[in-house]
């Protein structure tokens, strides 16, 4: 594969219809999420004005990742992978709907079991479109596409957290669920038109029903990452910044309502922007510094550790616009920890097993970014740190953690032949 010479970015979206398709869903569904996801916020500020409550937004949406996450990985490498990103889409636009129906405090339950079940559904649709995108955008392509997908998310976070603070506070919650639902219909509407290759898919389908191999076939993708170091190495590059950056972009939330902004949803959206911001310039500058893979492991995790220690000046420095600074810093280090990891996992991982190793990897991850929120929630709630305080203690967590990986993973990946690294042997 010729990493060294990858494609440029308008070269692939005018010349790829397949990726064009695949992205263009991505833009608009992700857009409505993002409204979704800033009017969901505000909501449980403004209802309960408790951290723990806000947590447990973040810990429902990553539990239920973690949740569903083997299951999901099973059905994206063993079915039609564009078929089930249509369905996910068309299930996704009815639940969605259903937040219509929260109204009050006493509607919380309801609320939080809505966004375990989009989120359960999510998780199926993720790692099926992570699993395509090498073999929608082959060879040279792969790094554009990614690090495009990955700019393409942080700059739709940018943009629909900023307008969702404002659209929530303008035209209030439900019309947000309106727009998130059109976005979804809109996305599959996409999908249905693009032609999608998976090769490791049998003619005929599977032969057992899916619900006596899916253990089964779970236990193999963990037994692949354990028989393969150096691809499970990039699937915990994510979460050695989660660690402490979890709790990070959760306390984003409860940092929004002290900006002093005309309203808690627009100063929630423009942090959110920021961190938007961020993860949309670190993996274009990230693509344009460093072309050589074997240089990524050791930026990934300086990428941690300088992340840690930016962040961190939000719990000195005053609380005005100007922390949007260094949210923006940390986040574009956070971008490119993200791209190079996913870049180096997909090229690692057979096909066959790519859907599995994808949603391992976000198990790990969200199982991680659970235990992180919960306790940052439970210590605020409870007044054991004050917010600067928490702030200060879970960015330290991250320069930790960049340590660690510089330690560790660094050495380990040098001492590796470039067949281990690069060509995964079968099982």
């Amino acid at each position: 594969m010729e990493q060294d010479a990858p494609s440029g970015y308008l070269e692939l979206i005018r010349s790829n219809r397949d990726f064009r398709l695949l992205w263009l869903g991505d833009v608009i569904s992700l857009l409505g999420d993002w409204f979704n996801t800033i009017a969901i916020y505000t909501l449980i500020e403004q209802l309960t004005g408790s951290p723990f409550a806000l947590g447990l937004v973040f810990v429902i949406k990553m539990g239920s990742y973690a949740l569903a996450s083997p299951l999901a990985g099973v059905i994206a490498d063993r079915t039609n992978r564009r078929r089930l990103m249509i369905g996910a889409d068309l299930l996704r636009s009815v639940v969605v709907l259903g937040f219509l129906a929260v109204d009050g405090v006493d509607d919380l339950p309801l609320l939080y079991v809505l966004m375990a079940l989009q989120i359960a559904i999510g998780s199926v649709f993720r790692p099926a479109r992570s699993a395509s995108l090498p073999n929608v955008a082959p060879g040279p392509q792969l790094v554009t596409a990614n690090a495009l997908m990955a700019a393409t998310w942080s700059s739709v976070l940018a943009l629909g957290a900023g307008a969702g603070g404002l659209v929530t506070g303008w035209l209030g919650v439900d019309a947000v669920f309106f727009i998130d639902a059109a976005t979804y219909l809109v996305s599959a509407s996409l999908l249905w038109r693009a032609t999608i290759p998976q090769p490791s898919l049998s003619e005929g389908g599977p032969r057992e029903p899916l619900h006596r191999v899916a253990w089964r076939q779970t236990v193999a993708g963990w037994r692949y990452l354990l028989s393969h170091p150096p691809v499970a190495r990039m699937a915990l590059a994510k979460s050695f910044w989660g660690s402490g950056g979890a709790a990070m972009v959760y306390m984003l939330a409860l940092l929004g309502g002290e900006l002093g902004a005309s309203s808690e949803a627009v100063g929630i959206g423009l942090l959110f922007s920021a961190r938007g911001l961020g993860t949309g310039l670190g993996p274009v500058v990230g693509r344009a510094l460093l072309r050589e893979q074997r240089r990524w492991p050791l930026a990934m995790g300086a990428c941690v550790l300088v992340s840690g220690l930016v962040y961190s000046a939000t719990g000195w420095m005053a609380w005005t616009l100007w922390i949007i600074l260094p949210i923006v810093v940390a986040h574009a280090l956070s971008g490119a920890n993200w791209v190079f990891s996913t870049v180096l996992l997909q090229t690692r991982a057979e096909d066959a097993f790519r859907g599995r190793v994808f949603a391992t990897e976000w198990l790990i991850l969200t199982l991680s970014n659970v235990v992180t929120i919960t306790l940052a929630s439970l210590l605020l709630e409870h007044k054991l740190l004050t917010l600067r305080q928490a702030l200060l203690s879970f960015s330290a967590v991250m320069v930790v953690a960049g340590l660690c990986w510089l330690l560790i993973v660094v050495p380990a990946e040098r001492r590796a032949s470039p067949q281990s690294v690069h060509t995964p042997r079968p099982l």
